[in-house]
């Protein structure tokens, strides 16, 4: 009898699949109204995310730690897409795209900057984003110096100081078009002196 009072086997994997959809949800919600607005109510996140109070205290205790989330959460997001272009697009195509990807980060970033100075008193958000984000542009600068298509010895440091731009454009202009931009001229300069660049021209000169 006391089996019959058992929880069926399997009956746990839906649940842990349903916690895990709430929790997308709520992050998804949680970007959008905090970048709106930093003093978002969490229960107008949790009512727009379609959960109820106990199932989002459950995910996120406090506003910090919503937060954080947020933050982590689409900081790995933008590092995740790295690996993604790669598998469909040549090395530099995906390293410019990734780039464009970085940008919608970065005007998110900004929007939330405010909810992030108010819910947070400790410098953890530089460490939050530093290891995913080392880690994605890591493998792009690879596969370009492994291909050719980009000047070799450039270390994800040069990469992130040559597009430390991004985050001066205010997300409330014409942000695209700038960071457009920008990116076409960090991109220009990382590949001046690819190898793969000078053997093209090298055999179109044997060739003439």
């Amino acid at each position: 009898m006391r089996q019959k009072k058992g929880t069926p086997v399997g009956r746990d994997t839906p649940l842990r699949s349903d916690a895990q959809r709430n929790r997308e949800r709520i992050l998804e919600v949680a970007l959008a109204e905090l970048t709106r607005s930093a003093d978002a109510p969490l229960s107008a996140i949790a009512k727009k995310a379609g959960v109820g109070q106990g199932t989002f205290y459950r995910h996120f205790p406090h506003r910090e730690a919503l937060v954080l989330e947020v933050y982590r959460y689409e900081v790995q997001q933008v590092a995740e897409t790295a690996a993604q272009l790669l598998l469909t697009r040549t090395p530099d195509r995906a390293l410019r795209e990734w780039m464009d990807r970085l940008a919608q980060y970065a005007m998110a970033k900004a929007g939330l900057a405010d909810a992030m100075r108010k819910a947070t008193a400790r410098g953890t958000l530089a460490g939050l984003g530093h290891g995913p984000m080392t880690a994605a542009v890591t493998l792009l600068l690879d596969a370009n110096e492994e291909a050719g298509t980009i000047r070799p010895g450039v270390t994800p440091d040069d990469f992130m100081l040559a597009i430390a731009g991004l985050w001066q454009i205010d997300p409330h202009s014409d942000w695209q078009a700038r960071a457009g931009r920008l990116l076409d001229l960090v991109m220009d300069g990382l590949r001046a002196g690819a190898p793969g660049a000078r053997a093209q021209r090298g055999g179109a000169n044997r060739g003439s």
